[in-house]
């Protein structure tokens, strides 16, 4: 028997930036319209990640609701949504949290109108509590490798490229390009590798050595420290000097530095989560190519931030994060995406306003802090 349609208030609970780094807990915020390409997604569980507190911080837009990553279910579908989602349906994603064009958008609340081309159908195996760390930093990932650093996203209902049955499952080929990823223990990072490994490339990661296991499990063939004043060193020892792709997941002036001393002899691309600093960028203008990238402009829409971070509509993000996402589903219902750790934490609403200022104050290292609400 087909189960009742789920009732949708008019009103809803939510949190929302008052100021600059400062949040609360709203009970009669709007529940976001359900526009033709939107899923609206009952929330179950969110994340914290290190933006939530970033943009609070120094780009607050006051009365908007805030948060990106969201885990939940289905109870409202636009007339332009994809045929394979239906109500009901648990699902994964993020959005464009405190956004002044749609204050009404956010993860931190309990009705989020999400693009429905871009969410995840979670398999029965994975939690919402999982589910809810995946978004930000898969399409972060995703854009940071397949479009930025131009390397070619195979197509995995096809299976992997380098699919040599004599040779052992998991290695690589021999002519496979190496990819570094700086930060390889962030929920980026340890995306970026196991979408690099999924794809045939040699990933190699630096980070402490506390996360060194985290790293390799999450498919980084080898590790480097990066607080080692030799470690650009060594890793154009391991690469042979020959490495030609850097994703900075941390994108401070010392990781900037660091890719670019790992990077080879010809040089190549490095690509980064924040402006770049010119002067190091300066010191190899002729052989490598630097960019950095903002995840928001997968939505295909205008991003009205301030200064560098604002961007114009790119249609072509948003063709690229359909199909990012289309091939993302293959590998989780094929069992292939392993989790973030993730940290599930108590309190609710009230937990999750302490869970941006523990990011704040970064004291979360390897693991994803996420709440049930």
């Amino acid at each position: 028997m087909p189960s009742a349609t789920p009732v949708i208030p008019t009103q809803q609970t939510a949190i929302i930036a008052e100021g600059a780094g400062q949040l609360s807990i709203h009970h009669d915020a709007p529940v976001p319209a359900v526009q033709p390409d939107v899923a609206l997604v009952r929330t179950a569980a969110v994340a914290i990640n290190p933006v939530d507190a970033k943009m609070l911080d120094y780009s607050p837009v006051p009365g908007a609701i805030h948060g990106y990553d969201f885990a939940g279910t289905i109870v409202a579908l636009g007339s332009e949504t994809p045929g394979h989602l239906k109500v009901g349906d648990r699902v994964a994603g993020f959005v464009h949290g405190m956004n002044p064009l749609l204050p009404d958008v956010g993860a931190f609340a309990e009705y989020v109108a999400a693009s429905a081309d871009l969410v995840l159908k979670l398999p029965d195996t994975m939690s919402f509590e999982e589910g809810a760390s995946l978004g930000l930093g898969l399409f972060t990932a995703g854009l940071g490798l397949f479009q930025h650093l131009q390397l070619a996203l195979p197509s995995f209902t096809r299976g992997p490229p380098n699919n040599n049955p004599e040779e052992p499952e998991g290695v690589s080929s021999p002519k496979a390009d190496f990819v570094l990823v700086a930060g390889g223990s962030t929920a980026t990072g340890t995306r970026a590798l196991q979408l690099l490994k999924l794809a045939g490339l040699r990933p190699i990661a630096t980070c402490s050595p506390a996360h060194f296991d985290l790293a390799r499990r999450f498919g980084a063939e080898a590790v480097f420290d990066y607080h080692d004043p030799d470690c650009a060193a060594a890793i154009r020892t391991y690469t042979k000097n020959t490495l030609a792709y850097a994703l900075d997941c941390l994108a401070l002036a010392e990781t900037t530095q660091l890719c670019y001393g790992a990077l080879g002899r010809a040089g190549g691309r490095y690509v980064t989560l924040e402006p770049f600093r010119a002067a190091i960028a300066a010191q190899r203008p002729l052989t490598v190519s630097p960019s950095w990238l903002l995840a928001l402009t997968i939505f295909g829409r205008k991003v009205a931030l301030d200064g560098e971070y604002g961007r114009e509509a790119n249609p072509e993000d948003r063709k690229f994060g359909t199909r990012l996402t289309a091939e993302v589903q293959v590998l989780l219902d094929e069992g292939k995406v392993d989790v973030h750790p993730v940290r599930v934490m108590d309190g609710g609403w009230e937990g999750v306003l302490k869970g941006v200022d523990l990011v704040r104050r970064q004291t979360v290292s390897g693991q994803k802090l996420v709440y049930v609400v």
